[in-house]
């Protein structure tokens, strides 16, 4: 408010409120944004904050302040126009301010980093373009304040700016979180374009750090291993940036933004610019670099397609491109084993159906929805004296990766943990709605869906168990001309699981678990070990 007052009630502030006006703000503009003005002498604002008695420390921790070697200390920001900067939730991190004077050095200046004031984890607008975002599915990156402001105004609320920086993984995992499209409409000089090829870099990696679980049109999760976004860049007219696009013609911006041009062809084109294509070391350099982003397009058709413009761009026979293709797709799966050690094969998701399928799943979707019910069930279960839920309790590929993400999400401190769980789905709820599902949503109190929970897991230990009761009664049969165990072992593996059931069995009984009926289970290797006795 001390910035917004000094801009509004003060001679020097007026200038920098008719600097606003004649960028195409308006004064309901400014005050949404809660732009102001930083007086140009030392002790302007410490003067101010003095009076309300806060102590200089805090003021120099805060960022508000610089300290001079001799312990004195004055204003950070002087004779500049002030831009409040907020987390993505609208909660106050720290200022950007723009010089007015143009012999002023630099020309921005940020709070320095602090402990709510990382200009790489923040964008500037993303409070107010979240559910523009959400609802439009598509972000637009800009280069400014002012570029973010005037896109606002003219009603593009879906734009956002890094503020200055290089793009980082941290603010694109942000974008992520509300939309997996994403325009980059940086300058169009030889330094934005640069950007842009290092902003795209970014992308792929922070989209390709882990892998995606979606459901599939039989509702069974799947792992994938694609970039699961669609990147597209736009190239801006003559100088102009986009805050004065905007307010001379709105159409236009959004021709721009409907012209963009997918990452591939983009990268295509700017790599190629002045250079020689008759260049045999050229053409394999492009090619390298864009075979990659070629090959994370999710959709098989469209990667056929560039495949084949990239050919013909290059003015190479398609199967040119193959050797290529494998050398870097060999480098890549590398890099994927050793970054992603939770990354399950493809061939794994295809295995048939067992029994335990539809437990799994229906205790999986109850964690995705409240992931904190892990905590619960692990409680629960040791109160009945059985070991927590582990992953060896999951037989399939995909339930065991949700599982892991799962408990990937209650060990991380970034987000809460279905926000965490949300920034890895499509959509955390999404499938609530799946056919599949359909037999567990009903109205039930928490009580009784842990209660459930309980259930599914012990019976999905019961059912494991089953199992391996049938292996040792094949093992013991006479079809096995090698046995692998002794008969007096078989006997002893036998009493060992005949424990571990009936634990399961009365653990089925207790109140926790619903107290209900006791489900019948016999088995032939008793009466088969009997014969043999």
């Amino acid at each position: 408010s001390f910035y917004r007052q000094q801009m509004l009630n003060t001679p020097a502030g007026k200038k920098a409120l008719d600097y606003l006006h004649k960028r195409g703000l308006t004064d309901e503009t400014i005050k949404i944004w809660g732009l102001g003005y930083a007086p140009g002498g030392w002790t302007a604002l410490l003067d101010h904050l003095r009076l309300k008695n806060y102590e200089p420390a805090i003021l120099v921790s805060a960022g508000l302040m610089t300290e001079r070697d001799d312990g004195s200390i004055h204003d950070r920001f002087r004779n500049r126009l002030m831009f409040p900067i907020r987390g993505h939730y609208g909660q106050m991190a720290g200022f950007g301010g723009r010089v007015l004077d143009p012999e002023d050095v630099p020309k921005y200046l940020n709070s320095p980093a602090t402990d709510v004031f990382d200009k790489g984890r923040l964008l500037y607008g993303l409070d107010l373009a979240r559910k523009s975002i959400r609802s439009l599915n598509q972000a637009v990156i800009v280069e400014g304040y002012m570029d973010v402001i005037g896109l606002h105004q003219a009603g593009f609320s879906n734009a956002v700016s890094p503020m200055g920086t290089a793009l980082t993984e941290d603010q694109f995992r942000l974008i992520k979180r509300l939309t997996r499209n994403i325009v980059l409409a940086l300058d169009p000089d030889a330094a934005g374009q640069n950007a842009t090829l290092k902003g795209l870099e970014t992308a792929r990696k922070a989209m390709d750090q882990e892998s995606e679980i979606r459901f599939d049109s039989r509702g069974l999760l799947r792992v994938e291993q694609h970039l699961n976004a669609d990147i597209r860049v736009t190239e801006l007219p003559g100088l102009m940036d986009p805050d004065e696009i905007v307010l001379e013609d709105p159409e236009a911006w959004k021709q721009i933004i409907a012209k963009a041009k997918p990452v591939v062809v983009h990268v295509m084109e700017t790599l190629a610019a002045n250079q020689d294509l008759r260049d045999a070391k050229v053409k394999r350099d492009i090619a390298s670099q864009v075979m990659p982003l070629i090959d994370d397009v999710a959709d098989a058709v469209e990667r056929e397609a560039y495949r084949q413009q990239l050919a013909a761009f290059l003015r190479v026979d398609e199967r040119s491109l193959k050797s290529t293709r494998t050398e870097l797709a060999h480098s890549r799966r590398r890099k994927i084993e050793n970054d992603q050690a939770d990354v399950i094969p493809a061939s794994m998701l295809n295995k048939p159906a067992h029994k335990n399928q539809k437990l799994e799943r229906y205790l999986l979707h109850d964690l995705f929805i409240d992931p904190e019910g892990l905590f619960r069930l692990d409680k629960t279960l040791c109160n009945l004296g059985l070991d927590p839920i582990m992953e060896s309790d999951f037989q399939s590929a995909d339930t065991l990766a949700g599982f892991r993400l799962v408990r990937d999400s209650l060990r991380q401190v970034d987000y809460t943990p279905a926000d965490y769980i949300e920034t890895r789905l499509t959509s955390a709820l999404e499938f609530e709605e799946n056919p599949t599902f359909v037999e567990v949503q009903y109205a039930i109190t928490k009580e009784k869906r842990d209660q459930h929970q309980v259930r599914a897991a012990v019976r999905m230990r019961l059912n494991r168990l089953e199992d391996r009761l049938e292996e040792i009664k094949f093992l013991q049969s006479d079809e096995v001309d090698s046995k692998t165990y002794t008969d007096e072992e078989v006997q002893f593996l036998y009493l060992e699981l005949l424990q571990k059931r009936r634990m399961l069995d009365k653990a089925l009984l207790a109140p926790e678990a619903g107290g209900s009926t006791r489900v019948r289970r016999t088995s032939s290797i008793k009466s088969k070990s009997r014969d043999k006795a």
